[in-house]
């Protein structure tokens, strides 16, 4: 039985889904950073088949979204984009240190999945913590300059005045999480990412790049590197992709070799 339990953990709302028999122990661990305009219930049924298999899956909320609704939509919300995933790095971590404080995770078994803006989330996170086993990203983008910059292009398209002390300040902040820029950071973690390539919102040229860009660097373990195009594939993800992400962790968390 699948036990899910809605809580507070380091002042975050999440969702704690895991298997009953391993609710008091120490498990190996997934994130689960839904995407923008989303909420952690939206998640569930990628949390069930992780839990299936032997994890703890923490599903929270994003600042400004699920329970943490408030008075910031529409144009507001999309201006505090990266005030939200800034928010989610710092976030991630402090849910993690409580985890483990509690007893609750193994802290030597711990990887993140992130759709869209928590795919985005994700990668700032791996240039970050170092904790972080393996990860994948479903429609992200490592390019976190150049993707800031292209949204600030768009909004400016839409009629939108921003000032350009306010557009050097994101920039600044974002910077140091900015994971293409630090590609040594990865230091040859297990990375899962998948794109399709007919996604409009998050262009699938971000997904490509990248992997021919660390390419090289996981020839000495290649099977820690997997990057998957869905041919025809909007900004959806797939059955296909969710599988796969599920078999990845199996593998790299929990040494369990999937056939494909």
């Amino acid at each position: 039985m699948v036990i899910i339990r809605n809580r507070n953990i380091a002042h975050i709302p999440v969702l704690d889904v895991v298997k009953a028999e391993l609710e008091d122990q120490g498990a190996p661990a997934v994130f689960f950073l839904h995407g923008y305009t989303s909420a952690k219930e939206h998640n569930l049924h990628v949390a069930y088949l992780l839990a299936e298999k032997g994890f703890r899956v923490l599903l929270p909320d994003a600042l400004h979204h699920g329970e943490r609704e408030g008075r910031l939509f529409g144009r507001e919300r999309d201006l505090a984009f990266w005030e939200i995933v800034l928010t989610s790095i710092k976030e991630l971590e402090q849910m993690k240190d409580a985890l483990v404080a509690e007893g609750s995770v193994d802290a030597n078994r711990l990887g993140v999945i992130g759709t869209s803006m928590g795919a985005i989330t994700m990668y700032g996170a791996l240039a970050a913590y170092p904790w972080i086993q393996t990860a994948v990203s479903f429609m992200g983008t490592a390019y976190y300059e150049t993707y800031a910059k292209a949204q600030i292009a768009m909004l400016e398209q839409d009629g939108e005045l921003l000032d350009t002390e306010l557009k050097q300040r994101v920039l600044s902040q974002i910077r140091p999480f900015d994971l293409s820029q630090q590609l040594d950071k990865l230091a040859g973690r297990p990375l899962f990412i998948w794109h399709g390539t007919e996604d409009q919102v998050i262009p699938f040229p971000f997904s490509e790049k990248l992997h021919e860009t660390i390419a090289a660097s996981y020839q000495d373990k290649p099977d820690h590197l997997h990057f998957s195009a869905e041919a025809n594939t909007p900004h959806k993800v797939t059955r296909t992709a969710v599988l796969k992400s599920v078999s990845w962790c199996e593998e790299h968390l929990l040494g369990r070799k999937v056939s494909s």
